[in-house]
Formats: structure tokens, C-alpha cells, sequence
């Protein structure tokens, strides 16, 4: 016998619209527009201050700015080499120390110790250290290395700036160890690898992308810093010689410095200066993104 076929009748779809005298409606548009509008409101002050600084800086960026030392009160012409070269001298100083120490405190916070009462206590003061001001930091390192050495330098400043860097670095870190799956762990330790192999060679390389995201960070915040470095480095009118136990110059001090003065070529180098900060910055945030990017 022939077998029935039974015939399926296609529903018509329902037709969703929106009724604009909805109270769920007009509170979902009201609140669209009162968030766009306190977007705007938030974006003002940034690019207020990016105009200025594009405005008054961009005059004077040349390559002699690069290439000159700071003029003399009342002088023309000049640059901020050496302030550039100070501060990333000083920040990689910085970051030779807050790396290290906040990786091995990441790995030990996330893989060996990740329940224990030491690492939540580590955890908490990490996140303090985030809030702290910056000059707390100065005058911690001016306490403890400034009158100890019985001078101004950059080691100093970058103790100063690791203060404020390693938090970023810790907390950045174990956040992409734990972001690594438990199943790869597993893999390692299965295939008779000890768990410092399995940390060294398998955890690690894997987190890495995301590390490297909280040391970018961890750079902007560190090169942006005045208050610590007025503590610790002070200035220098001269290029730095190699020496790490005298005072060295930077550009967050210049700008401080600069800005201060009544003489106008002093006044216009401390907005080019602000204006190539704010772009070191931007470049380093952007590499941060890009590796994050790169590593999902």
C-alpha cells in the first residue's frame, strides 16, 4: 500500500515592530541618547587636549629637537634629546626590575600557590599598589636609595617607577596564566614533564601574548611619571654618559620645568615635549592592543 506523505504547512512569520508609545521603548531611547551624550561629554577633555597639544607642539617638532640638548634661559633653538634618552633608560631600568619579579610572583600566584592564603594576601596588595599615588613612590625611593647613595639618579628613578609597575605586571600576568587551559597542563604533565617544565616550557610561551600586554601597560604608565622622578633622578642639562648613579633627565621633568619658565622658547619646547610623550605612549598602548589582538 502506498504510504501517506503528509504535507507541512509553512507558518507565516510573525512580524515584530516597535511600538514607539512602549514604555520599554522610550526608556531604551532615552537612555541611548543620555549614554551617547555623557560618551560625548567624556571624550571632550581628551580631545581638547590632544588639539592643544597638535596645535602648540607640532610647530616645533623638527629633527633638532631630537638631536640638541635644552636651551639655556632666554636662549633660542635647542632640543630634548637627552631627556628622551633618560627616560628610556629609565623605564627600561624599571622594567629590568619589574618583570622579573612580577612574572615570578604571577606564576607562583597562578600555578603553585593558586588557593593558598599567601597568594590572596600578594593578590590584595597588588591591587592596592594600583591605586597608589605616584609620589608615595618618589618618596619611598628617595628614603631608601636617594640619601643611601647621597645622590640623585636613575637608578633611583627606575626603582621609583618598578614600584608603580610591577602591580600591572603581576596582575596581568596571572590573569593570562590562568587564561591558559587546564587540559594543556594536563597534556604536559602526562607526558612525564615535571610541573617546572610544564610552567617553563608549556604555561609561559602560551601566556605569553597576554604578558607582554601587561608590560606595554605597565611601560605607558611608567614613561608618563613626574612626581617619582622629581624624587629620584631630578634633571640633567647634558646627555646621559652611561652613568646610572647621577641625576638624569626625562621628559615628564622637562615639561614640569618648561612649563613654568616665562620664556617662550622654553614654553613652546615643553608642548612639542608633551606632544612627543603623548605619542611614545600612544605607540607603546597601541603594540599592547596589537599583541592582544595576536594573541586571541
Amino acid at each position: 500500500m502506498p504510504q501517506a506523505t503528509s504535507l507541512a504547512i509553512p507558518m507565516p512569520e510573525p512580524r515584530l515592530h516597535r511600538s514607539m508609545t512602549s514604555f520599554r521603548t522610550l526608556f531604551s531611547m532615552l537612555m541611548s541618547i543620555l549614554t551617547g551624550l555623557i560618551a560625548i561629554f567624556a571624550f571632550v577633555p581628551l580631545l581638547s587636549v590632544l588639539f592643544m597639544l597638535i596645535w602648540r607642539g607640532i610647530a616645533r617638532l623638527n629633527l633638532a629637537i631630537f638631536t640638541e640638548l635644552p636651551p639655556a634661559a632666554g636662549m633660542t633653538g635647542g632640543g630634548f634629546g637627552n631627556a628622551i634618552m633618560g627616560t628610556i633608560v629609565m623605564v627600561g631600568v624599571a622594567a629590568l626590575i619589574a618583570v622579573p619579579f612580577g612574572t615570578l610572583a604571577a606564576v607562583q600566584m597562578s600555578e603553585f600557590g593558586r588557593n593558598s592564603s599567601t597568594s590572596s594576601v600578594v593578590r590584595f596588595c597588588a591591587k592596592v599598589l594600583t591605586g597608589l599615588p605616584s609620589i608615595l613612590a618618589g618618596v619611598f625611593a628617595y628614603a631608601t636609595i636617594v640619601l643611601l647613595m647621597g645622590t640623585f639618579s636613575a637608578v633611583a628613578g627606575g626603582i621609583a617607577l618598578s614600584i608603580l609597575m610591577i602591580p600591572i605586571v603581576m596582575l596581568t600576568a596571572e590573569e593570562a596564566l590562568r587564561q591558559v587551559p587546564m587540559k594543556v597542563r594536563e597534556a604536559a604533565l602526562g607526558m612525564g614533564a615535571t610541573r617546572t617544565q610544564m610552567v617553563w616550557k608549556v604555561v609561559l610561551p602560551t601566556a605569553l601574548p597576554g604578558m607582554l600586554t601587561g608590560v606595554m601597560l605597565a611601560v605607558a604608565r611608567a614613561a608618563g611619571e613626574t612626581a617619582p622622578l622629581l624624587f629620584t633622578a631630578l634633571f640633567n642639562q647634558y646627555w646621559f654618559d652611561g652613568n646610572l648613579a647621577q641625576p638624569t633627565a626625562s621628559l615628564a621633568v622637562l615639561i614640569y620645568n618648561f612649563s613654568s619658565v616665562p620664556f617662550k622658547n622654553q614654553v613652546e619646547l615643553a608642548w612639542c615635549a608633551s606632544l612627543v610623550l603623548v605619542m611614545l605612549v600612544l605607540a607603546v598602548n597601541l603594540i599592547g592592543q596589537r599583541i592582544t589582538r595576536s594573541s586571541r
